[in-house]
């Protein structure tokens, strides 16, 4: 278990002076880039052998969202490294033990020049070591787009630098704040205040992200958003496509 201290920042809030969901999602990354910072097997050992740890799904599931000032322990717990798979939980609590989210997450480990998986090292191992995973209700990685549900088109989104991470493509929480924005929009068109309130949740939500391919800078996002609410169980899927309709990524929104 890896864990690091901090407080919640004013540049990290909502404008009511809550944490957002990607400010969140920026939380359990850095964790697990601090870790890799620990070694033997850092970002700069990675980006010497061409090799980077690509995300491949999140299941986040929030019980309440910190406000602003809050302290925080933020923590990241491999429980898996097989091949060139690695899989980690992460979690973020109060310094008296409440527990704010928990989530899970899929890496692979890519070769950047080939694109090919490449298998785990033993610096690697030593870097994450393995213990019991979290006890979490654990979903499947692969989504499935909600058949009868209702479906929306939005506007395209163009890739800024903004968007960017070091890698040089789209950051993984920037494809969960455009979900929860084209959420909103779709509440606001429509006047679904039940997909409003989901959007703008503070508590007692998963957001599921499952990442396909990568997206960079000057590239065409198209938002495509599905609302199923004929049962009393509602929920959001949005698929951001390129432009010829697959998916950058998937987000699911669902209250819990």
């Amino acid at each position: 278990m890896y864990t690091f201290d901090s407080r919640i920042r004013y540049s990290e809030c909502d404008i009511d002076g809550y944490l957002t969901m990607e400010s969140l999602i920026d939380y359990f990354q850095d964790c697990s880039t601090f870790q890799t910072q620990e070694g033997p097997a850092t970002m700069e050992v990675l980006e010497k052998e061409g090799i980077a740890w690509v995300l491949n799904s999140w299941q986040v599931v929030i019980n309440r969202l910190p406000k602003l000032g809050e302290k925080v322990i933020t923590g990241t717990i491999p429980y898996e490294l097989r091949g060139f798979m690695g899989l980690r939980n992460f979690f973020m609590r109060t310094t008296e033990g409440e527990e704010l989210a928990v989530a899970n997450s899929i890496w692979s480990l890519i070769n950047l020049e080939k694109g090919t998986p490449s298998r785990i090292t033993e610096d690697m191992v030593k870097t994450y070591p393995v213990e019991p995973k979290l006890d979490m209700e654990y979903a499947p990685r692969k989504m499935a787009l909600p058949e009868g549900a209702r479906c929306f088109d939005l506007p395209v989104k163009k890739v800024g630098v903004h968007h960017l991470d070091s890698n040089h493509h789209v950051n993984n929480g920037q494809y969960i704040r455009m979900a929860l924005i084209a959420c909103g929009q779709v509440a606001d068109n429509e006047n679904v205040d039940a997909l409003s309130k989901m959007a703008t949740a503070r508590e007692n939500m998963q957001i599921r992200a499952e990442y396909k391919q990568q997206a960079h800078l000057g590239d065409e996002i198209y938002p495509k958003v599905y609302v199923n609410d004929e049962n009393e169980e509602l929920y959001c899927v949005v698929s951001l496509n390129d432009a010829s309709g697959k998916a950058y990524s998937i987000v699911e929104l669902k209250r819990i």
